[in-house]
C-alpha cells in the first residue's frame, strides 16, 4: 500500500521539483549578472528552501540537529556521509550563513537548471575524477578560495552514494587538500540518515513518510592537529557510529 500511494505522490512531486528548478534558473542568472555574488547567494537559499519544502509532498520531515555554535568567519571544511542527493540541500540550508560550496563531480556542471548553474558559478568545484591532472590544480584553487574568503567546502569523502546506507571506507586524497590548502579551517563532520531511503525503489516511485537526520558532531581546529591521517580516521569513525541502520 505504501508503495502503491508513493506512485502518485512521485509524480506530484517531480513536477513541483523541476517546475522549482526551472523557475530559479533565470532568477539565479538575473541575480548573478547583475547584482554580484550575494544577490546570488540569496537566490540560491532560497531555492534551498524550496526544494527541502517539496520533499514535503513524499511526506519527508527533517531534523537538524546542532548543539555548536560554529562561527561565521571563519572557513569551515565539512565532512559527511552520502547517502543520496537529498543530503544536499538540507545542508546548504540548515547552514547557509557558512556560504556552502561543494566539491563535486564534473558531469553535475551541465544539464541541470539551477543545479549546475550554482555549481559553475557559486563557488563549488567540479572534479574529473578520472583526470588527476584536471583534479589536483582545481582543489588547490579551491581550497585557497575557501581559506581567503571564510566559505564553507563541503566534501563526501566516500566518493559515490551509499544507497543502503551502510558507509563506504574515506577516500583521503580530497580530504588531505582540503586540509593542507585550508589551514585556518574548522573541520565539522556531520552524519546523514535515512537519505538513502528516498531511493529504496529505486528512482521512480519514490520513498515516502521518511525521517532524514543530520548531525553535527563537535567542530575540530584544524590548525590544532598535526596528524591529518590520523584526524581523518577519528572524523570516519564518528561519522560512521552515528549512522543509524535499519529498514
Amino acid at each position: 500500500m505504501r508503495k502503491l500511494l508513493a506512485y502518485p505522490l512521485t509524480v506530484l512531486y517531480l513536477i513541483v521539483f523541476g517546475m522549482t528548478l526551472l523557475i530559479f534558473h533565470p532568477i539565479q542568472w538575473i541575480c548573478f549578472n547583475l547584482f554580484g555574488y550575494q544577490a546570488h547567494k540569496k537566490s540560491v537559499d532560497l531555492l534551498q528552501l524550496c526544494l527541502v519544502r517539496c520533499l514535503h509532498i513524499l511526506g519527508t520531515r527533517f531534523t537538524w540537529n546542532n548543539l555548536h555554535n560554529i562561527p561565521k568567519n571563519i572557513p569551515l571544511i565539512i565532512v559527511s556521509n552520502h547517502q543520496s542527493m537529498y543530503d544536499i540541500s538540507p545542508i546548504m540550508w540548515y547552514m547557509r550563513q557558512h556560504h556552502i560550496k561543494f566539491v563535486s563531480k564534473k558531469e553535475l556542471g551541465k544539464g541541470i537548471p539551477s543545479v549546475s548553474y550554482n555549481l559553475r558559478h557559486g563557488g563549488s568545484v567540479l572534479i574529473d575524477r578520472k583526470n588527476p591532472r584536471q583534479a589536483l590544480p582545481a582543489m588547490l584553487e579551491f581550497g585557497s578560495y575557501i581559506e581567503k574568503h571564510n566559505r564553507a567546502a563541503v566534501i563526501f569523502p566516500e566518493g559515490t552514494r551509499s544507497k543502503d546506507g551502510h558507509p563506504k571506507p574515506f577516500k583521503v586524497k580530497g580530504l588531505q587538500l582540503l586540509f593542507k590548502n585550508v589551514p585556518s579551517a574548522l573541520v565539522v563532520p556531520i552524519t546523514v540518515n535515512n537519505s538513502w531511503k528516498m531511493l529504496r525503489y529505486g528512482k521512480f516511485p519514490m520513498g515516502i513518510g521518511n525521517h532524514l537526520t543530520f548531525t553535527v558532531h563537535k567542530p575540530i581546529a584544524l590548525s590544532s592537529v598535526e596528524d591529518h591521517s590520523t584526524l581523518i580516521k577519528d572524523i570516519e569513525q564518528t561519522i560512521t557510529k552515528a549512522i543509524i541502520l535499519d529498514k
